[in-house]
């Protein structure tokens, strides 16, 4: 069985891939081998059935800030096919996207469906063959000259010019590439939840509030990240079941990715829900609403802009009932009340998965890549696309923009020497 191209991993970069190259050069032998009964099937999940495409940032350098591991190296692939390219490839083949309030971006129908079903009409369109439940056991090298390659998978021998690797995070694929020389970043989950157990908390599901979160260790000391910032993210908070998620939670798991894994993910989060103030301001604030207020109820004042059933709680745990008026307040409950408001500290045990998208930071090293054609610099005629690199992002179709940026420079570099 020989192809031209032979595209290992039916997921976003693999489909993209085959049909940029199909494009190009209709003359092509293409093949898609997925190891899975079904294709597509990360894309199906993404953003709750929806599938998040992109992010409405088409300014290539600013796009670049929202990838912890790839931002320097994405910023030229991003000059060459941005989230704008993405919009134009999906319009010109009947699928009309829209913007959310985040800058998430989703098809028209909020369903997924629609963008597997544009996938799965252009490779039929085009003649790209895609063979399921296609397990790859080797990844051979036939010739050092020529560089062509032999995969030997359960349905039998394929052989090819050119291979294009689009496996995600895909233990055996890595180690298959590790034997051929490259090296393999170890991976580590990004993109999960904190699981939070603390009588703060309690009785607040799905309450979501602005704030300014803070990584800290179990000596309270600032986690750094590998480029030595301190970790801290502002967005959205959301109290679950389990403890805390939402687009603050997430962009810090995805930036402290390695360092959350060496602390076993124990560690300590620093809550700021009045992300303008700092607790001075605020001590300030209360002091004098202390006097102006004097014969007022506490519980029927709201200062500040925050959920009313966060502000009950955190009067609660400060000690002040619905009883109190603001003249008996005491200059410790004061201090408290302004701690529990901009610098709550909140013990970490532990990550959930968020929803089905599972991400992880690893893969290829960046190094061995040649980012203008995605091709490996270990072995020549070897093109990798997608999360199989040690590229990722925060939540908000990040993951998806950089795999159909490489799947597209992956095409145009196959294309214009085949």
């Amino acid at each position: 069985m020989i192809f031209d191209v032979i595209i290992v991993g039916g997921g976003a970069a693999g489909f993209f891939s085959a049909i940029q190259i199909a494009t190009h050069n209709p003359q092509l032998k293409v093949v898609i081998l997925e190891r899975g009964k079904e294709v597509l099937t990360k894309v199906k999940v993404s953003g709750g059935g929806r599938c998040n495409v992109t992010h409405a940032e088409f300014v290539p350098n600013e796009l670049v800030k929202s990838y912890p591991r790839g931002e320097k190296e994405l910023r030229g692939p991003f000059h060459t096919f941005c989230s704008g390219d993405t919009v134009a490839f999906f319009e010109d083949r009947g699928v009309a996207l829209k913007i959310e309030e985040d800058g998430r971006m989703f098809p028209e129908s909020d369903s997924s469906q629609t963008i597997i079903d544009c996938f799965l009409a252009e490779t039929e369109r085009l003649g790209i063959k895609v063979n399921t439940s296609c397990g790859v056991k080797n990844i051979k090298e036939l010739s050092s000259e020529n560089s062509s390659w032999e995969i030997e998978t359960s349905q039998g021998i394929f052989q090819t010019k050119k291979i294009v690797i689009s496996t995600g995070s895909n233990p055996k694929i890595w180690n298959q590439l590790a034997a051929l020389g490259h090296t393999i970043v170890s991976p580590v989950p990004s993109l999960f939840t904190f699981n939070i157990k603390d009588i703060r908390i309690n009785g607040l599901m799905g309450l979501s509030s602005p704030a300014e979160v803070k990584l800290i260790d179990r000596k309270n000391n600032p986690i750094k990240l590998e480029n030595g910032q301190k970790a801290t993210a502002k967005g959205p908070l959301l109290i679950t079941h389990w403890g805390m998620s939402g687009p603050a939670i997430l962009k810090l798991s995805a930036w402290g990715a390695r360092k959350l894994f060496e602390q076993n993910y124990q560690f300590k989060i620093q809550v700021n829900w009045l992300p303008t103030y700092n607790q001075e301001e605020v001590l300030s604030d209360l002091k004098e609403l202390k006097t102006s207020e004097a014969k007022k109820l506490v519980f029927n004042t709201r200062p500040f802009e925050i959920p009313k059933r966060l502000w009950f709680k955190i009067l609660e745990v400060s000690g002040i009932t619905n009883l109190h008026k603001w003249a008996e307040i005491n200059k410790n409950q004061l201090q408290q009340l302004s701690q529990e408001l901009t610098e709550a500290t909140f013990d970490v045990n532990g990550k959930s998965t968020f929803k089905e998208e599972f991400v992880t930071a690893g893969g290829v090293d960046l190094k061995e890549i040649n980012f203008k054609t995605y091709e490996s610099k270990i072995c020549k005629n070897m093109f990798l696309a997608g999360e199989v690199i040690n590229v990722d992002a925060i939540t908000g179709g990040f993951n998806f923009q950089n795999a159909w940026t490489g799947a597209y420079i992956v095409a145009k570099a196959i294309t214009e020497v085949a």
